[in-house]
């Protein structure tokens, strides 16, 4: 089946874990046997050839820089200006994948219209490009308004405004404290463009503000469920239900700790937390529940976002597993076309109504 993943920080393993995503994720991992660097050397899921391989022909993909004041301790960079250069490598990145023909940008609905029939034009998908989403995860990187306009200009079609912390113009998790002015002068400015708000990581006074101000299209692209792993970083069943009353999607993330209760990182594993994907379909199910429908639940995995295989389910060796949805829905009660909605549908309606 056709899938839809609404959340891969790909240009981030390309530019800072220096991945080449063009490569069989067997390669990817053996160059990065003995290093250190970062948590999850030698465990990554996502390549584009997995992509493929899993028919995940059309991904949100990610910009990601956050600016870090003096005395905050959480990784990033030192001026705004810095972020935004960051975010501009990242988009290079992106260019160089559409120029070797391994990518495309879809920004509207004539672009979305022509990548779907080519995904589902019964041909190898081995040679076709990933379609990607632009998002731009935390607002830290955009120095102005302007900035925001040009990043619009260059196919931004969605951003969440916090990330981790204190943020510029909104506070997201483990943070606290609503957004201030530029705040709200961000969220009329998307409105105003069309780009989707993405509620992920909103700190839950961020969250409530932002559904006060916010009059557009609203995602949720990679969250799950307060009501079964507590911590701020998942939605209570109240936000999920003002996310439905919203006409959202939520997208299920694959990282273990979201997933199961308990999990202690470098401490603990997939194998002994009984973390398989199964208890994903636990947090989507928990949305379907709220919504009565299988209408606003989807799949947005963030997988190698800073973890792989070592905090994900045990198993799913590469992104392409996501198959395994599909049947893991099935034994649950949902129906075929609850299935094709959850893996797929929900998004395409949402992006349709959207653009």
């Amino acid at each position: 089946m056709f899938l839809i993943d609404a959340h891969l920080d790909l240009s981030m393993n390309a530019m800072e874990w220096n991945r080449d995503l063009r490569q069989p994720i067997l390669s990817i991992n053996e160059r990065e046997q003995g290093m250190t660097d970062k948590p999850d050397r030698g465990n990554a899921t996502v390549c584009l050839p997995e992509l493929r391989e899993g028919n995940i022909g059309l991904v949100v993909a990610t910009q990601i820089a956050r600016y870090v004041a003096a005395d905050n301790p959480l990784p990033g960079w030192n001026s705004p200006e810095q972020a935004w250069a960051q975010t501009q490598a990242q988009l290079a990145w992106y260019r160089a994948m559409e120029a070797a023909g391994e990518m495309v940008q879809i920004t509207d609905l004539h672009t979305l219209k022509e990548h779907l029939a080519l995904w589902n034009d019964g041909a190898s998908n081995a040679q076709k490009p990933v379609g990607y989403i632009l998002s731009l995860e935390g607002a830290d990187s955009l120095v102005s308004l302007e900035h925001l306009e040009m990043a619009w200009n260059y196919g931004l079609r969605a951003l969440g405004p916090a990330h981790y912390g204190p943020g510029r113009y909104a506070n997201g998790t483990d943070a606290t404290g609503k957004m201030g002015q530029n705040g709200v002068d961000l969220l009329k400015k998307m409105e105003s463009l069309g780009i989707i708000l993405d509620a992920t990581h909103l700190c839950d006074d961020a969250f409530w503000q932002a559904m006060e101000h916010f009059n557009g299209h609203v995602w949720a692209s990679h969250n799950n469920c307060r009501a079964l792993v507590p911590h701020n970083r998942q939605f209570s069943d109240e936000q999920l239900k003002e996310l439905i009353r919203r006409d959202a999607v939520i997208g299920a993330a694959f990282d273990a700790w979201m997933i199961v209760p308990g999990w202690q990182r470098q401490v603990s594993t997939p194998e002994s937390m009984d973390c398989k994907m199964d208890r994903v379909i636990d947090h989507i199910d928990h949305i379907c529940q709220l919504a009565g429908n299988a209408l606003h639940a989807g799949i947005g995995s963030d997988l190698d976002g800073a973890f792989g295989t070592e905090q994900c389910p045990y198993d799913l060796n590469t992104i392409s597993d996501m198959q395994k949805m599909g049947p893991l829905l099935e034994a649950r009660g949902y129906t075929e076309e609850d299935v094709e909605n959850i893996l797929h549908g929900n998004w395409l309606r949402f992006l349709r109504k959207a653009w």
